[in-house]
């Protein structure tokens, strides 16, 4: 009774709705990395970071990205409970990744040749991960508080992951070599399509989508600006100097 209850509130359309946007997220986040991390084997040749934190980096982001997935599914499926307790999992592992992102960012930009597979100068591209766990922590932080607002943390939840495709984005072939703008773009599609449920859904736009949404994008272009100022690669230059 319970479960059929739960799952009558949420509209068959929008259930699939989220369950699409977890599959897209999956396969761009799968495209982007599967020469250098999931199908690594298959392509020897291919560059790939040499240090082991990489390796442990991208467990736990795809880890990150298979939990939003059975989250979205819980969820279809009325399993609310279930869904909470997994979701506590979820704010450990995000605080692993927020240290983890970090780090990885540090140790990319210190190598003489930046971040693998990324045209840009590690020291100016490293600011866009800081960003990325600027705002991934923020996200994750307002779908916690808003955890009871089950519309709110539904979206905050999926613009933290959308925020972190940017990074698989960016190694998409073809688009790799357009630069940060042609990434950026790509993701805010991505944004664009949850407001247009919202849209569809609710007639306007959702508080949480009009907020996160315009953070995110305001956030792509100071992200550039930021990177090729002097004070950010001054400081750039003294954060990596604690993984050389």
């Amino acid at each position: 009774m319970e479960t059929s209850t739960i799952t009558a509130r949420y509209p068959v359309s929008e259930r699939r709705f989220y369950t699409g946007m977890a599959i897209a997220i999956f396969l761009a986040v799968f495209v982007g990395f599967s020469r250098s991390f999931f199908l690594r084997p298959l392509f020897p040749d291919h560059p790939s970071p040499s240090e082991p934190i990489f390796y442990i980096h991208g467990a736990l982001f795809t880890l990150w990205i298979l939990l939003f997935a059975l989250q979205v599914t819980l969820i279809s499926r009325g399993s609310v409970h279930l869904h909470r307790n997994v979701g506590l999992l979820g704010m450990l592992l995000a605080i692993a990744m927020v240290v983890l992102g970090i780090m990885g960012a540090l140790y990319a930009a210190a190598r003489p040749t930046g971040f693998v597979g990324i045209p840009v100068p590690g020291l100016s591209f490293m600011a866009i991960p800081f960003f990325d766990m600027i705002l991934f922590s923020g996200f994750v932080t307002m779908a916690y508080l808003e955890r009871r607002n089950t519309q709110s943390h539904k979206r905050w939840m999926v613009l933290a992951t959308l925020n972190l495709v940017t990074a698989a984005i960016a190694r998409w072939p073809v688009i790799n070599s357009l630069g940060p703008l042609a990434y950026f773009a790509i993701t805010d599609l991505f944004v664009v399509a949850l407001a247009i449920w919202d849209f569809k859904s609710r007639k306007k736009l959702h508080r949480v989508t009009l907020v996160g949404g315009l953070l995110l994008f305001i956030s792509h272009p100071l992200r550039l600006v930021v990177s090729g100022t002097a004070a950010w690669l001054s400081f750039a230059a003294w954060a990596t100097g604690f993984v050389k």
